[in-house]
């Protein structure tokens, strides 16, 4: 039965590289989409103080184990074009990953919950969406493979359908339960409902297509995966500081102020994931070919493709903030009548924070292009050198700058720090450039 609908998903007509860009594209939709849909979805049904509680669940802890599970390989995976590691020593390696991920939240959540910080319902609910996000990332170690077999239109599928399943599911556990239970238990059963869909998604699109693709290699050769957490450790820690730094905004916000804030700031926030989703159909069709540059040492050729993408993120990011000047005040009304009645006003007086936060989406597409072409040198020193001092710098302010401004702070916080990763960022990269090239045929020069 697995192997009949795995011929469904596997296309063997029409363009290839067509596939991909369409697919890649629909698959970053629907997950981006997905977050703002249930964001409003559990507000609306289920009042603030609950959607907050989601928000931070969802989008900000929950998505912090991800980055747990997710290791920051995937850049490290889909560019290993020597087949330095197989695809059994990618799937072991994040089988672990996803477990310490697990035993995280647990540890963190329990003390919550044992602390007072958090009721045990908010602590289960939140420990569930951090699950749903740790398989996330487990299944990313077979879409990452699927990228690196060329077959990113297979990412772009699972990605799509594992997301509409576990949407529609937790939401209308979410209706079903809504009155039969308090919020919180209605939010939990939600909760638990979407990870078992999340699970069978991963059964369904990525476990049933792994093994029919040509080329992929099983077998584990010892010492390997010991290697390979050797290799991407200081990816990891980039990587978790990097959302640590994004969503540190979030954190003030969760430990200084209310639920219902974290949930307002959760909705303002939301054009950072359309901007980073534009920037992702931008960079990453080009990754290949960037690692193919770089590889085959055309310096000037690799150079020229990074400025044009920077030209094109910096033109969108142009547009987007002067649109949020002129018309944020008419989005956020229309976005609280989609929240229904009593919501008047709650979000239209964060109109300037709001274009603050889409000035700082724009300024972190620009530092993820750097940090992919970092990776792609294998530069992976100078990022943790980046991520290392600018989460200093958040640790200290933004909880400062959120008890000062509150959301206008966090907003101010948000766009401080992204500008200090792109500025870092851009620097490393450069002096990377010129040295290599300087040095050619030396892999360890960027080191």
């Amino acid at each position: 039965m697995l192997r009949r609908f795995s011929d469904l998903l596997i296309e063997t007509h029409g363009s290839l590289e067509k596939k991909n860009m369409v697919w890649n594209i629909a698959g970053s939709f629907v997950y981006a989409f997905a977050s703002i849909l249930l964001s409003f979805a559990v507000m609306r049904i289920s009042g603030d103080e609950i959607g907050g509680i989601f928000a931070f669940g969802y989008s900000t802890f929950g998505q912090q184990m991800f980055t747990v599970s997710y290791y920051g390989i995937r850049p490290f995976q889909i560019t290993d074009g020597t087949g330095e590691y197989s695809f059994g020593d990618y799937l072991g390696h994040r089988i672990l990953t996803s477990a310490l991920a697990v035993l995280i939240a647990a540890i963190y959540l329990s003390w919550a919950a044992a602390s007072g910080a958090y009721t045990a319902a908010k602590g289960a609910a939140v420990f569930l969406l951090a699950v749903y996000k740790i398989v996330d990332g487990f299944a990313d170690v077979y879409e990452s493979e699927f990228q690196r077999r060329g077959c990113l239109y297979l990412t772009g599928k699972s990605n799509t359908f594992r997301t509409i399943l576990s949407v529609c599911v937790f939401t209308g556990v979410l209706i079903l339960t809504k009155g039969r239970e308090s919020g919180e238990i209605s939010l939990v059963a939600a909760c638990l409902a979407a990870v078992l869909a999340q699970i069978l998604g991963v059964v369904l699109f990525n476990f049933s297509v792994i093994g029919r693709l040509p080329g992929v290699v099983w077998e584990r050769k010892n010492g390997q995966i010991k290697r390979l957490f050797g290799q991407t450790t200081l990816l990891f820690v980039s990587v978790f500081l990097d959302f640590y730094i994004f969503s540190a905004a979030k954190y003030a916000i969760d430990g200084n102020l209310t639920d219902a804030d974290s949930g307002y700031f959760n909705l303002i926030f939301m054009p950072t994931s359309v901007i980073y989703l534009v920037a992702n159909f931008v960079i990453r069709p080009f990754l290949t070919q960037l690692t193919v540059l770089w590889t085959e040492g055309k310096f000037s050729d690799f150079r020229k493709l990074i400025g044009k993408i920077a030209a094109m993120i910096g033109g969108l990011t142009v547009l987007a903030v002067g649109g949020t000047v002129i018309l944020g005040k008419w989005v956020l009304g229309i976005m609280e009548i989609v929240l229904g009645a009593g919501y008047g006003g709650t979000l239209t007086r964060y109109h300037a924070a709001f274009a603050v936060i889409v000035l700082g989406g724009g300024f972190y597409a620009m530092g993820n292009l750097m940090y992919y072409a970092l990776v792609i040198m294998r530069c992976q020193k100078r990022i943790f050198s980046v991520y290392a001092a600018v989460a200093a710098a958040a640790l200290v302010l933004a909880p400062a700058m959120v008890n000062r401004w509150k959301i206008l702070g966090a907003a101010g916080a948000y766009l401080c720090f992204m500008a200090l990763l792109m500025g870092g960022f851009a620097l490393h990269g450069i002096r990377a450039y010129w040295k290599e090239k300087r040095r050619r045929g030396d892999g360890n020069s960027c080191w």
